[in-house]
């Protein structure tokens, strides 16, 4: 039988990872890039946590500190993902190369990256299993407000769950003030829309660059170690990640370019990828895969939508996608 009360935390937790990657591109996107490489820069994340975190939780054993096991992972998580967008800043902002064939090229690579260094990890601990579970570390991300437990349906609703839940909605919205409501937001979507005239203002547009794509490249990379260290219990299998990364983009033109509607829509998004859980088929194991098919279909169906909308706000910067070369105002 359907419950809301089950359903719902789970969903939440689902649409975290959808959430991080969403605000990091759209960061990417309003300085006027087009970053496909997200796939790959969570990707590189999700290993680089998982790596940090194996080597404290080896090292510790039962004098594992909680708080050393949140911050190790998230340190290396931040530093495997700054790595990627330095990449790719190197590449599409100075050297000028396609974005598009970038992008792809770097989610390959951060797929690839990421099977080594897990597959390597998985041979030095000798499990039967191709897996790596990281339980301790697991358990410190996801511990719960205190007071959760006596809340009753309002606490499992709003408050079971991990740290990075919230801090997810806090970047969210932090981004979300930040492009609308401060100057560096001003020119840094004056960048997107339009760089020439950025740089006749005296704007410098590599800094922003830079800037904007290291940044969202480290919010991106933080939903892959959430889906290691929170979703998957600390567990970490090559290739398992699924294609969380491609909707969290397509998520991106969903929001319509705004990290506050994102929290919303991830939910939705986040719902729909583990429906076909509840709804009840029985045997009839087609209906459920049709049910696996939703989130696809929503996508497809709110980006023809959002494209025969004409409204201003609701397009891309009018830079994305395109190099900037100075010699050419």
């Amino acid at each position: 039988m359907f419950s809301l009360i089950t359903f719902l935390p789970r969903a939440i937790v689902q649409s975290v990872p959808l959430l991080l990657g969403c605000v990091g591109e759209t960061l990417n996107e309003k300085s006027g890039s087009l970053n496909l490489g997200i796939p790959g820069v969570m990707y590189v994340g999700a290993i680089s946590g998982v790596i940090g975190s194996f080597f404290y939780e080896t090292s510790a054993g039962e004098n594992f500190n909680p708080v050393i096991g949140i911050i190790i992972p998230l340190v290396t998580c931040l530093l495997g993902s700054l790595m990627m967008g330095l990449i790719f800043c190197l590449l599409t902002v100075t050297l000028r190369a396609n974005q598009n064939v970038t992008g792809l090229a770097m989610t390959t690579f951060g797929v690839g990256f990421g099977n080594f260094f897990g597959g390597s990890i998985i041979k030095l601990t000798g499990a039967d299993v191709p897996s790596i579970a990281l339980s301790a570390t697991s358990k410190a991300f996801k511990t719960s407000l205190p007071f959760a437990d006596k809340a009753g349906v309002a606490g499992d609703l709003l408050l079971s769950y991990g740290f990075m839940t919230y801090v997810a909605i806090l970047i969210a919205v932090i981004t979300s003030f930040v492009l609308k409501k401060t100057r560096t937001g001003l020119e840094l979507r004056a960048v997107g829309e339009n760089p020439a005239t950025a740089d006749a203002a005296g704007i410098n547009i590599n800094r922003y660059k830079y800037f904007s794509i290291c940044i969202g490249c480290m919010i991106a990379g933080l939903g892959g170690l959430y889906y290691v260290m929170d979703y998957a219990n600390g567990v970490w299998s090559n290739d398992a990640f699924g294609d969380r990364g491609w909707l969290a983009i397509a998520l991106v033109i969903f929001s319509i370019w705004r990290p506050n509607w994102a929290v919303w829509e991830s939910m939705l998004f986040g719902g729909l990828y583990i429906l076909y859980l509840y709804i009840p088929t029985g045997a009839n194991f087609a209906m459920k895969e049709i049910y696996k098919m939703l989130p696809y279909i929503v996508t497809i169906i709110m980006l023809i939508a959002i494209s025969l909308r004409n409204k201003h706000e609701n397009q891309p910067p009018e830079g994305l996608g395109l190099p900037y070369f100075r010699e050419d105002r």
